[in-house]
C-alpha cells in the first residue's frame, strides 16, 4: 500500500523519534546545507541524507536523484521524509519517490526555513521556527 502524506516539521520530528526505520532526506542544494544549516538528528541516533533535487549552482534538475535515493535507501517500504526550504521541492521529490515505488514517502510541509513573512523573511514556520534541532553547516 502506498502512503504519501504531508507531515508538519513537528510531526516529522516525532516520526523520526518514534520510528527507528524513518529516514529524513534533505533535498535542498549543497549551498543551502552549508550556509543555511541542516536538521540535527543526533539526539535520535540518525543522520540526514542529503540528496539535491536541483543541482547547485546550475539550478537544473538532478538527473541522479532517484539513483542517489535508491543507493541511500534501497528498501521501498522505508518511511522516507522529504524536506526542502519551504515544501515545494520536497513535494516534487515525494511524488517522484512514490512513482519510483517507495510506499511510505512523506513531504515535510513548511520545509526547513518556512514561508516568507510580510517583510520577506523566512520567519513564519518551518523546521527552524518550530524549535527543532538543527546545526549550521
Amino acid at each position: 500500500m502506498i502512503q504519501q502524506a504531508d507531515l508538519t516539521p513537528r510531526q516529522a520530528w516525532e516520526r523520526l523519534e518514534s520510528d527507528p526505520d524513518a529516514v529524513l532526506v534533505d533535498v535542498r542544494t549543497s549551498a543551502e546545507w552549508s550556509f543555511v544549516g541542516l536538521p540535527d538528528l543526533t539526539s535520535v541516533g540518525k543522520r540526514v541524507v542529503p540528496i539535491e533535487w536541483t543541482t547547485f549552482p546550475e539550478g537544473a534538475p538532478n538527473p541522479r536523484f532517484l539513483d542517489d535515493l535508491r543507493a541511500s535507501i534501497p528498501s521501498d517500504d522505508t518511511p522516507v521524509l522529504f524536506l526542502c526550504r519551504s515544501g515545494a521541492r520536497s513535494t516534487a521529490a515525494t511524488a517522484a519517490a512514490t512513482a519510483a515505488g517507495y510506499t511510505a514517502a512523506h513531504n515535510v510541509t513548511e520545509g526547513f526555513e518556512g514561508e516568507l513573512d510580510a517583510q520577506g523573511h523566512r520567519a513564519v514556520n518551518g523546521w527552524k521556527q518550530a524549535g527543532l534541532p538543527w546545526r549550521q553547516g
